[in-house]
């Protein structure tokens, strides 16, 4: 089964390159004029599947891992038997070592030949070198880049989850509260500022949980546990708020965002034994 391994050392925090990471355009954008075409959402998480094709083949590759470990995906439809790519990340005295590995396996007979040369050595390493100047990029962006805190709130083992309303092409989906950090502002502050202003609560922040989340081309999302310590929410800016179960977290209809999250709130909600 052939299988190729890259390295590179980013200059940036490991949380910081595992953003990067999640931005499925910089995969688009890296190998562009490859021959390699692939399109999705704006961002990986675990369960999405990314339309792509290499010269006239056509497959999918299933996102089975997303978080700050790093990002996996397989192959599920598509002319190999195997096809998976692995990005593990490292943290290290001199930044963050992104390692990245491709396995494959093909078909016997004429096909297979002609699948090992669509997807032979040279053009898996150009795409893995394209893909690592990308995230050495989009990390440097992203080290200055503006900070959106989402709230985890937590009570009874159920999580608050709200309802947009606006604007019109992401009304009826499902977020966690939260908002703009203001200039000067600490993260856990933000936190206690916009659970006030959109559920008329006051809570208090925790640990952050899951990755960082890259959102536009200079912001991100920061999400921190929360627990109540005064009031009961309420819908002020949005349509609907809601207390959800563990079992309940993957029916919703959430922004992709915060689909990101939903291993880590799975965790959240799991008691430990």
């Amino acid at each position: 089964m052939p299988e190729l391994r890259a390295t590179t050392l980013v200059d940036a925090p490991l949380r910081t390159v595992a953003a990067a990471l999640l931005d499925a355009r910089l995969l688009a954008r890296s190998i562009r004029g490859l021959g390699v075409r692939i399109g999705g959402g704006p961002v990986l998480y675990v369960g999405a599947e990314l339309a792509g094709s290499v010269g006239p083949v056509n497959g999918t590759l299933l996102v089975t891992r997303a978080d700050t470990t790093g990002v996996s995906a397989e192959l599920v439809g598509g002319p190999l038997p195997k096809f998976v790519l692995l990005t593990d990340l490292l943290h290290t005295g001199g930044g963050t070592m992104v390692v990245d590995s491709v396995e494959w396996s093909s078909p016997g007979g004429p096909f297979g030949r002609l699948a090992d040369v669509i997807v032979g050595r040279g053009l898996a390493l150009k795409v893995l070198q394209a893909r690592a100047r990308a995230v050495s990029a989009r990390s440097r962006e992203l080290v200055v880049a503006k900070v959106v805190v989402g709230a985890a709130i937590v009570r009874d083992g159920r999580l608050l989850a709200q309802q947009r309303g606006y604007p019109a092409d992401l009304a009826g989906r499902w977020e966690l509260p939260g908002g703009r950090v203001e200039p000067g502002e600490a993260d856990h502050a933000a936190v206690v500022r916009e659970s006030e202003e959109e559920l008329g609560v006051a809570v208090v922040p925790g640990d952050q949980i899951g990755p960082d989340v890259p959102l536009r081309s200079d912001h991100l999302l920061r999400v921190f546990r929360a627990d109540l310590a005064d009031g009961e929410p309420r819908a002020l800016d949005h349509r609907a708020v809601r207390w959800v179960g563990a079992d309940e977290l993957d029916g919703l209809d959430w922004l992709p965002a915060d689909r990101v999250l939903l291993p880590a709130l799975h965790d959240l909600l799991t008691p430990r034994e």
